[in-house]
C-alpha cells in the first residue's frame, strides 16, 4: 500500500507535515488548494479515516499513524477561530493522468 506525506500551512503561517498510509488524500485535497479551516479538517479527517480502513481491510487492523495524523490536525485546528489552510505539498504527487 503506497504511503504519503502532505504538508500544510495554517492560518498563522506555521507549517506542518502529516502522514497517510494511502494515496487517498489526493481524492480529498489538492496541492496548492486553499481550504476554509473547518473544510480542511473535515476533508483530511475523512481521507485519513478511509486510509486507516484500507489498512484494516488489507492487514486486519487500522493504521494508528493515520489516526495520529487525524488527531494532530484536529488539535492544531482547535488553536484557530477560522481562517484558511493551504496544502503545500503532497508526496508522492498524483500520477500523471490519474484523477
Amino acid at each position: 500500500m503506497p504511503e504519503m506525506r502532505f504538508a500544510v500551512r495554517w492560518p498563522d503561517g506555521t507549517e506542518s507535515s502529516h502522514y497517510s498510509p494511502s494515496l487517498v488524500m489526493h481524492d480529498y485535497l489538492a496541492t496548492g488548494g486553499r481550504y476554509d479551516l473547518a473544510d480542511f479538517v473535515a476533508r483530511s479527517s475523512k481521507a485519513l479515516d478511509v486510509a486507516a480502513e484500507r489498512v484494516r481491510a488489507a492487514y486486519g487492523f487500522a493504521c494508528t499513524s493515520a489516526m495520529a495524523s487525524r488527531d494532530e490536525i484536529a488539535r492544531s485546528a482547535a488553536a484557530y477561530d477560522g481562517g484558511e489552510v493551504t496544502v503545500l505539498r503532497m508526496e508522492p504527487p498524483l500520477p500523471v493522468g490519474a484523477s
